[in-house]
């Protein structure tokens, strides 16, 4: 059997080259994540000879474009946000059969003459096309357009299929559990489920996707991967810029809503779940939601399990960086968190007693995000002099960016003709063994949704799952206003409040 047919992260060409005939139709066209990355990534596909003989890219927004345009629009796209330079021979196999439709997304209409367009397509290649719609658009328009899809009768195209219609839709999904489920309900008035991909790009990461292969085929890891073996688990995301000119969006969202609820708690629910029953989507998804339907519910409270601050002002590269309440657009009385962090109880047999640590921020010392798996300590009884003993930990730490690699600390001896000791590193890094010219999430996303493996995707359960946790939790914030804020220096790693979450437990926050 070939490794595209056993392992579902190791497409081989043959698999991709079996993808039908497609037209990827972007909604939200000329926004920003189109041109920073969804036409990259299409473009870089190209380049791999990944994309499909007959493949077509059809722009949608309320903007009137030419089609020249458009493709003068994508092509500068290419030359500033690539990865690899525009190739002129790929760009034109790829240009050459790209094309907008303008239309409001609320317009049954506009909708009408997409369908149209898809449809003149098909005839000019001859035989039916795989069509991949990809919302990336405000979330307030999300429900006029699926809804406008399944009106226009191409939310169905071929169905029963395989080569039926997809969607592809952008974070966030939802605001809470009620908003969460709306969509749902949305979505499943339209499309099957089996059609929907719930994107969070976070999981196209190479590190991400390396999570199951450590875990699972390396047999030192696994009977490891316990309560008995592991003291704690800690997850930071962290972000070194500001809210910038984003502060409107912001202060609707804030740090729980913006990565906590989706990106932070995919990478648990990855890191800690059981092994799957095979490499397909179902059961690795599956394995996933009941992860997390074993996470306990948040005490809330002054002795909870969560900490929220804003950033106030500081240092960040050397340069004075203002406070979140000094921002562009920032009231005085704000109650947005641009800082969170949470400790998690999972309540079934492999973690039970094992803290899990979540922590996300903006102005913090660095960006970075990381898995650490920090290990128990072994008994004192041989090394315990500390002066001359400096020992650590065993950490296996994910480093998924801005530098994709493992890390692993050891103690080690000093060279010396007494017996000292030293904690040691031991790193692997993407760039130093694979090359730089790594393939992005989103390159790796979209192509995944042509061929139809929907692994690194969010199901409609597991976003609900994830809303239910998080939901009581912002109900008792916005009932509590500036109540229990913190504040943390710009250019630090966060709040008092967030560091006597982890001492509880004679714990501390790992700098990255």
């Amino acid at each position: 059997m070939a490794d595209s047919q056993r392992h579902p992260f190791l497409h081989g060409l043959s698999k991709h080259r079996g993808a039908p005939p497609t037209v990827v139709v972007i909604f939200g066209a000329s926004g920003d994540l189109t041109a920073r990355k969804l036409i990259p990534a299409v473009y870089n596909l190209g380049v791999d000879n990944l994309l499909p003989t007959d493949f077509h890219l059809v722009g949608y927004g309320r903007k009137e474009i030419p089609d020249d345009e458009f493709r003068t629009l994508a092509a500068d796209a290419i030359k500033e946000f690539s990865r690899r330079e525009l190739d002129d021979e790929v760009w034109g196999r790829i240009a050459g059969n790209t094309t907008y439709v303008a239309g409001g997304y609320d317009d049954p209409e506009a909708f009408v003459r997409l369908a149209d367009h898809i449809a003149k397509i098909e005839r000019q290649v001859g035989r039916d096309v795989q069509a991949l719609f990809y919302i990336s658009t405000p979330p307030s328009v999300f429900a006029p357009i699926l809804r406008n899809l399944g009106a226009s009768g191409l939310a169905g195209k071929h169905l029963g299929q395989p080569h039926h219609a997809k969607v592809i839709i952008e974070k966030p999904f939802g605001r809470d559990l009620a908003s969460a489920r709306e969509l749902n309900g949305t979505i499943r008035s339209v499309f099957e489920e089996h059609q929907v991909y719930r994107i969070d790009h976070y999981l196209g990461k190479e590190t991400v996707q390396d999570l199951l292969v450590q875990r699972f085929s390396n047999a030192i890891f696994e009977p490891l991967w316990n309560r008995n073996f592991i003291d704690s688990v800690q997850i930071t995301v962290a972000e070194e810029v500001g809210v910038g000119t984003r502060g409107g969006y912001y202060e609707q969202s804030g740090a729980l809503r913006d990565m906590i609820q989706n990106h932070t708690m995919q990478l648990l629910a990855l890191t800690a779940r059981e092994p799957p029953v095979s490499l397909d989507a179902e059961s690795i998804r599956d394995e996933k939601v009941k992860l997390l339907k074993a996470i306990q519910p948040l005490r809330l409270g002054p002795d909870g399990d969560v900490a929220r601050a804003q950033y106030a002002a500081g240092m960040i590269g050397g340069k004075p960086a203002q406070g979140y309440l000094e921002e562009e657009g920032i009231a005085a009385e704000s109650k947005a968190e641009t800082y969170a962090a949470l400790r998690l109880s999972i309540n079934n047999w492999r973690w039970q007693g094992v803290p899990f640590y979540l922590r996300s921020g903006k102005r913090m010392a660095r960006r970075v995000s990381e898995i650490a798996i920090n290990f128990k300590r072994p008994p004192g009884t041989l090394f315990a002099e500390s002066e001359k003993f400096n020992l650590a930990g065993n950490t296996l730490a994910f480093q998924i960016q801005p530098d994709e690699g493992l890390s692993l600390i050891l103690n080690a001896k000093i060279p010396g003709l007494e017996t000292r000791t030293q904690p040691v590193k031991m790193n692997f890094r993407y760039a130093t063994t694979f090359g730089s010219n790594t393939p992005e999430a989103y390159e790796r996303l979209v192509l995944d949704a042509m061929i139809g493996d929907g692994t690194l995707f969010i199901r409609g359960d597991e976003a609900e799952t994830s809303w239910k946790l998080c939901t009581p939790l912002l109900e008792s914030w916005s009932d509590a206003g500036r109540k229990g804020m913190d504040s943390y220096p710009a250019g630090s790693w966060g709040p008092a409040s967030a560091d006597a979450l982890l001492a509880k437990n004679q714990h501390h926050w790992r700098q990255p």
